[in-house]
């Protein structure tokens, strides 16, 4: 398996309530120290390594950006449904012929680094089922899937997301030196620094 046979998906459909609970500001259009917003940054790294990536979207601003980033992105209109059900929303979207996998990541994670990218796409090229980083014994994002799990995927519903997958399969835990995997945007201060 390729690199060209993984489709990364970006969920960016939330509603980011911890950053703002009015839902005025959107924590993913919300712009970085490095002048980039934060679905943005988030998408173009798994641009910078992967050939497609997908991006499950509820805001249009958003839409606009992500599109002009090079994603391919569809708005889901029951976005407040969950994540369970943008995701999948979204895989019924990437599961075609020639996916063999996905790299599910979440768009307030806009550190993560392209190294760590490549090490879980290794991992799936090597017939990994299930990959999710590791940094310092926690558990991170994105969570890479083998096209075995895409009817499990595509089954979700509500705001579960694919934590029972974690539970119930074999996952490959891959140490990374990479904190970018556990840290995300939730709070304004959250935006500042590396």
């Amino acid at each position: 398996m390729s690199q060209q046979n993984t489709v990364g998906i970006l969920l960016a459909a939330g509603g980011g309530l911890r950053f703002d609970p009015t839902g005025v500001q959107n924590k993913l259009t919300q712009i970085l120290p490095s002048g980039t917003p934060v679905a943005v940054q988030a998408a173009g790294n798994l641009l910078a390594v992967l050939t497609k990536v997908i991006a499950v979207v509820r805001c249009a601003t958003l839409a606009q950006q992500l599109t002009e980033a090079g994603c391919e992105v569809h708005l889901f209109s029951q976005a407040e449904q969950g994540m369970g059900a943008s995701l999948a929303y979204v895989i019924h979207h990437a599961a075609g012929a020639n996916v063999d996998s996905v790299l599910v990541a979440l768009a307030d994670m806009p550190y993560l680094q392209t190294e760590t990218i490549r090490k879980m796409l290794a991992a799936l090229a090597a017939g990994t089922d299930i990959v999710q980083p590791y940094y310092q014994q926690q558990a991170g994002h994105p969570v890479g899937f083998s096209k075995r799990h895409f009817p499990a995927l595509m089954s979700l519903t509500g705001d579960i997301g694919a934590r029972h997958l974690l539970r119930e399969f074999s996952v490959l835990q891959l140490p990374v030196d990479d904190a970018g995997v556990v840290r995300d945007i939730d709070f304004l201060s959250d935006l500042q620094g590396k």
